[in-house]
């Protein structure tokens, strides 16, 4: 690893640490020549993954989608900034781990992030739903609504 202040090449670890729920690494890292401290991250690298769409196109799978789409649903609802990040990585977690052969349903995409967040807040759910499902009318938010306050 090349120092960032003196682009020596000759750096040690320090420390080690598991972050994002054990999915990276972050080290500490010190120069050997001028002893400037810096962290590295190191990540599995993810293989292409394929969207299928509801008309059978097949697009790569877009991160900024599902966080647009989460952004949305939990405006102005009470949760961290570091919640929310916790939330997008477990989703695409499970994007991956169900993506079979490189690719996988758009609508299973959905069912995941439904999933997710009706875990976390009742109203994001409701709004992402409302979105996913094409509610029309009020009935239609009703059904929902019942379905959610039965379980």
């Amino acid at each position: 690893m090349i120092c960032p202040a003196c682009n020596h090449s000759e750096t040690r670890v320090v420390d080690s640490r598991d972050t994002n729920d054990g999915r990276a690494i972050r080290r500490r890292r010190e120069c050997e020549k001028c002893k400037e401290r810096f962290s590295t991250y190191e990540e599995v690298e993810i293989t292409r993954l394929l969207v299928i769409k509801r008309n059978g196109e097949k697009e790569d799978y877009n991160q900024e989608k599902i966080r647009k789409g989460i952004d949305k649903s939990l405006e102005k609802r009470p949760i961290t900034d570091d919640r929310k990040e916790k939330l997008i990585n477990e989703i695409e977690h499970q994007i991956y781990s169900k993506g079979k052969q490189g690719e996988i349903g758009s609508k299973e995409v959905g069912k995941i992030i439904l999933e997710k967040l009706k875990e976390v807040d009742d109203v994001a759910y409701l709004r992402f739903v409302s979105v996913y499902k094409s509610f029309g009318s009020l009935n239609s938010f009703e059904k929902e609504l019942e379905k959610l306050k039965d379980k």
